[in-house]
């Protein structure tokens, strides 16, 4: 009987090691963006103008793709109602290509192509769009502060000016807690 115990326990330790290990493999390609993959809680003051919500950075398809889901709530102020915001932007690699991309799409209707460049040192991430003539250029970046702790900003220059960029929006974000 005891015997037995101790197998099943084995097993079990087996099992649990074996999905902990399965769990540690990331793809090579997303190293650039490893400090981004989990689910991150908005962080902010509340004043009125700031959004509350999250995102999330999570491997899809079998690790051949991340995808980052995003939802913003803004509070009500002067005139304008309170509202939500939704997007999608998926992270990919062209076959061939060693540059990232990805394609972002809102709950606006807007859809915007980036090319993604990491720093060296791995500790930022931005999503730079191309633009097109008429169109404006939007720059995303996430730079890691702490271990748990992400700065956002997302800044858009004028189809006139494609390198004259204004902040946007400006948010942190905190890791939740497994």
């Amino acid at each position: 009987m005891r015997a037995a115990v101790i197998r099943v326990i084995g097993i079990l330790f087996l099992g649990f090691a074996s999905l902990l290990a399965q769990q540690g493999k990331t793809d090579p390609r997303w190293e650039p963006l490893g400090f981004l993959i989990g689910e991150w809680v908005g962080e902010g003051g509340g004043a009125p103008g700031q959004a509350s919500g999250g995102f999330s950075f999570l491997p899809d398809q079998d690790g051949r793709i991340l995808v980052r889901k995003n939802h913003a709530d803004y509070p009500a102020i002067r005139d304008k109602p309170a509202y939500s915001h939704t997007d999608l932007m998926i992270v990919y690699q062209e076959p061939g290509e060693t540059n990232l991309r990805a394609i972002y799409f809102d709950d606006e209707g807007h859809t915007i192509h980036y090319i993604v460049v990491a720093s060296a040192d791995r500790g930022t991430v931005q999503f730079l769009s191309a633009g097109e003539a008429s169109q404006p250029r939007y720059r995303l970046t996430y730079r890691k502060t702490w271990d748990d702790l992400v700065a956002i900003q997302f800044e858009i220059a004028p189809s006139n000016h494609p390198d004259a960029f204004s902040t946007y929006i400006k948010a942190t974000a905190r890791r939740k807690q497994r």
